[in-house]
């Protein structure tokens, strides 16, 4: 019988090698699993990149990683929200890289992963010091540049709902990256707040099928 349900939240993390690349949903202060990456922060791995929409803020989620110097490099389209010292320092001493990438791009590019598409090209970012390096073309009058997909070890995001297989639903704004992340890694971590039976989800309403699902961890609060 299918149970992705973790009994305890570590051992979903049982393959973590430093290194490793890790997606980490989130908008802001929607939709982050703090639970997950603070569990993360208690396995010791170095050295990891991390891709999520920016760089954390305050003393909690990514930013409770950075501040552990755990995180080798980010990926991100939004590094510098308000309060985010730990990044800020990090960055300032050269003891983090960044890579920078537009918003829209950075979820095409975890899409084309999920997809399975070699990448694609976008006019965002064309002439800038972004595009620096990599291959342009002119179509159809326009000039484009070639973004390349991305791919994770492990994917954290957090839902609203889910059954034992692993199917998802979620609640508003906290969705954001989440769907994408799940098909772009090899392994998709869910923190959720409620689980319910198989057959309690209207198969319509099914955001992330369970076949992209590894593990489930409830958290109630």
């Amino acid at each position: 019988m299918i149970n992705k349900i973790l009994t305890k939240m570590e051992d979903a993390f049982s393959g973590l090698k430093d290194g490793a690349t890790i997606m980490v949903g989130g908008f802001g202060g929607s939709g982050i699993p703090h639970d997950l990456i603070d569990c993360l922060v208690q396995q010791d791995a170095k050295d990891l990149v991390i891709i999520t929409n920016n760089a954390g803020s305050g003393e909690t989620g990514i930013a409770a990683l950075l501040k552990a110097r755990r995180v080798r490099k980010i990926i991100c389209s939004y590094p510098r929200m308000a309060d985010s010292h730990h990044f800020e320092t990090l960055y300032r001493s050269k003891q983090i890289e960044l890579e920078l990438v537009p918003q829209g791009n950075l979820a095409e590019r975890i899409r084309a992963q999920g997809a399975g598409l070699g990448g694609f090209f976008t006019q965002t970012a064309y002439g800038t010091l972004l595009a620096h390096g990599k291959e342009t073309r002119l179509i159809n009058g326009k000039h484009y540049v070639f973004e390349t997909p991305l791919a994770a070890d492990f994917a954290l995001i957090r839902a609203l709902r889910a059954d034992r297989y692993g199917n998802l639903i979620y609640r508003k704004a906290a969705r954001n990256f989440g769907p994408v992340m799940a098909t772009a890694a090899k392994t998709t971590i869910v923190q959720v707040s409620e689980i319910v039976e198989i057959g309690e989800i209207d198969p319509e309403t099914v955001v992330t099928p369970g076949i992209f699902v590894k593990h489930v961890a409830l958290v109630r609060g």
